[in-house]
């Protein structure tokens, strides 16, 4: 499915990523690396950023570096997401009762995108951060959201995906897929045993919320998973309603 790519915005995306990768100062030839571009241009947008107030320069080749605002107008943002302020402490009770990772996820073309994430307090656990994107054949909030379609809506969403095969686990075969839809649609939850993190089981159910569809997920170990499945399926079905419900 074709995309739209912004070059400056996405390369601007690309420095902040190496950082974070990163962890230290990083010097101009190094994130050009990084970014495969050429060191004039990575200058170009570290000067501007840092004009903006978003890097600094330590010094003579000790390398640039993120200042804190940055982190300031995320946790802006973060505090007046209208939907995560509806959402999030029932995904927090969904996750202390079930013990596990709790997602909430949106469509984005052909893939899911995590815009919430309650990780579970496990050592072992599924783990994931909001922006991760999964694709809809493999993951159980993909699949839930693809149940959630109208038929036709969903056979021509359908005929554009590449069912890649993710993990051994994957259905990548589109009669296959669609019977596990329907398998879902009548439990009213959606799953994956390991199809796209092989030793992680989830199940989802998508919710309807001023009219768009997201999905909530419950995901961790295989075995964990499997010995309370009808407990999490019961769980996830009482926060969907309650999100629907809740004005």
């Amino acid at each position: 499915m074709n995309t739209i790519a912004v070059k400056s915005a996405t390369r601007t995306l690309q420095i902040l990523e190496a950082f974070a990768a990163a962890g230290e100062p990083l010097g101009i030839n190094e994130l050009a690396r990084r970014l495969a571009i050429p060191v004039s241009a990575c200058y170009a947008l570290l000067k501007t950023l840092e004009q903006r107030g978003y890097l600094y320069e330590l010094g003579l080749r000790k390398g640039w570096y993120p200042t804190l605002r940055w982190l300031r107008n995320a946790r802006a943002i973060a505090a007046h997401d209208p939907m995560l302020e509806r959402v999030t402490p029932l995904l927090e009770a969904l996750g202390r009762t079930t013990g596990e990772t709790i997602v909430f996820g949106k469509r984005s073309g052909a893939a899911v995108v995590y815009l919430e994430v309650v990780e579970s307090p496990h050592s072992i656990r599924y783990s994931a951060q909001p922006g991760d994107r999964k694709p809809l054949h493999s993951s159980s909030a993909g699949k839930a959201l693809l149940g959630a379609l109208a038929p036709a809506g969903r056979a021509a969403l359908l005929d554009k995906l590449e069912l890649t095969r993710v993990t051994p686990n994957t259905i990548v075969r589109r009669e296959l897929l669609e019977k596990d839809l329907a398998a879902g649609a009548r439990r009213g939850w959606y799953a994956t045993r390991g199809e796209n993190v092989a030793d992680v089981h989830a199940i989802a159910a998508p919710v309807r919320i001023d009219g768009e569809h997201y999905a909530v997920v419950v995901a961790g170990p295989a075995p964990r998973i499997e010995g309370t499945l009808k407990a999490h399926a019961a769980a996830l079905s009482r926060t969907t309603k309650a999100i629907e419900a809740r004005e």
